[in-house]
């Protein structure tokens, strides 16, 4: 049965909506973009493959090394809201300025700040969940939000595609068309994000003692120390670390791999837009499903299908197997994350939510900086970018095993 969203949770699922606009553009035009400037100057496929992976990887381990910092700082009364749209003002405005860097050392460069910048809001935004719902409705909640966060996501995106691809017919340079579409995109995100910070209102928090800051460092530390005892907790965030380095780095590669291996632009574009309508009704379903299933068997089933994800695109060379990996994906990415966000919400203290999602942060970015730095390496080492997507599956196999031990825990 459907549950009815309250005016709270609407609001938290727009930023969603919002936010999922830059993550489809990063995936997807950007990196595409970036192959059409390293090509102008003088870079190879696989000097381009490499830069991407390294960008985003330096992109992941700045937020990895930053979350828990703001994840603590955030659980501090009147502090989540005001940091949260810091994070947000300093994301928009580098992802704008992405359309003004012609260099493409230049453009990497403002690319890690636009990433860093989105990232770090997610922490914020993740930990808002247990602030605005209740805990049997999280499952539900958190794949609602990934799910129109997949479809809304698309309007401006189709809207990018359409001025990037038609540049020449408008009349306008294609360096001209990606400013457009990354205003396009800021604006997107921006105007949904205004009714989250109109409403939220924060819950669950910790007394200021001190200094917000200076007082992070001191609870990471307890933090740290506390994460071990709890057993479930901890074998959850290794196996996290793990199976969701595969998914991140999918998702952060997708585009990047097929460019690499001279697929359609065009083609590579409209697959990754397929693989956000499939993810919408795919991520309704888990959320539903979690109502009569474990979120435990729930995760498990996700995780191996994108171990079959991982082993097939060991295998690609043609257009057509990019679009049936992109239903595939788009199947089981927003369970995969949907699930894992709500049931590590669950077994965490509500008052330290921003500390925990910190942590959580710290295991999906720096897995995710692990697996794009090993797809780039083991690319150049070889000169063959499918073995170094291939050993994604590794981790996938590492995560499985762990999850299904954290799971067996009380």
């Amino acid at each position: 049965m459907k549950i009815k969203l309250t005016k709270q949770e609407k609001n938290w699922i727009l930023y969603d909506v919002g936010n999922s606009a830059f993550t489809l553009l990063a995936a997807t035009i950007l990196p595409i973009y970036f192959n059409y400037i390293a090509g102008k100057q003088g870079l190879s496929d696989v000097q381009y493959l490499a830069y991407w992976g390294y960008a985003v990887s330096i992109a992941t381990l700045l937020t990895a090394l930053a979350g828990p910092v703001f994840g603590t700082v955030a659980d501090t009364k009147g502090y989540k809201k005001p940091v949260f749209t810091i994070a947000l003002g300093i994301g928009a405005i580098a992802s704008v300025a992405l359309g003004f860097a012609k260099y493409w050392l230049a453009f990497l460069v403002v690319f890690v700040i636009a990433k860093v910048g989105y990232s770090v809001t997610l922490v914020f935004y993740d930990s808002m969940l247990v602030d605005v719902t209740s805990e049997d409705r999280m499952d539900e909640v958190s794949s609602q939000g990934y799910a129109w966060g997949y479809i809304g996501s698309c309007v401006p995106f189709v809207i990018c595609l359409l001025v990037v691809l038609n540049a020449g017919k408008i009349g306008i340079t294609m360096e001209i068309a990606m400013m457009v579409s990354f205003v396009i995109i800021t604006v997107w995100w921006v105007i949904m994000t205004l009714p989250l910070l109109k409403t939220y209102h924060q819950k669950y928090y910790v007394e200021k003692k001190q200094h917000a800051f200076s007082e992070s460092f001191k609870r990471i530390g307890i933090t740290l120390k506390n994460v071990k005892k709890e057993k479930k907790v901890f074998l959850f965030l290794l196996a996290f670390f793990f199976y969701i380095d595969g998914v991140y780095t999918i998702i952060d590669m997708a585009t990047a791999y097929g460019s690499a291996l001279g697929l359609s632009s065009t083609g590579l574009l409209l697959a990754l837009l397929l693989t956000q309508i499939v993810a919408f009704p795919f991520a309704i379903i888990f959320g539903r499903l979690a109502k009569k299933y474990s979120a435990e068997k729930l995760i498990t089933v996700c995780i191996v299908a994108y171990l079959g994800v991982a082993i097939f695109a060991i295998f690609l060379h043609y257009q057509w197997q990019f679009w049936v990996l992109a239903v595939w994906v788009g199947m089981f990415q927003g369970g995969v994350q949907a699930l894992s966000r709500s049931y590590f919400t669950k077994i965490i203290p509500a008052n330290q939510s921003g500390e925990f999602f910190g942590l959580m942060d710290i295991c999906g970015k720096g897995a995710s900086f692990m697996g794009t730095t090993i797809v780039s390496l083991i690319s150049q080492l070889t000169g063959n970018i499918n073995i170094g997507v291939g050993m994604i599956a590794v981790l996938f196999v590492i995560g499985i095993i762990l999850f299904r031990r954290a799971a067996a825990l009380e």
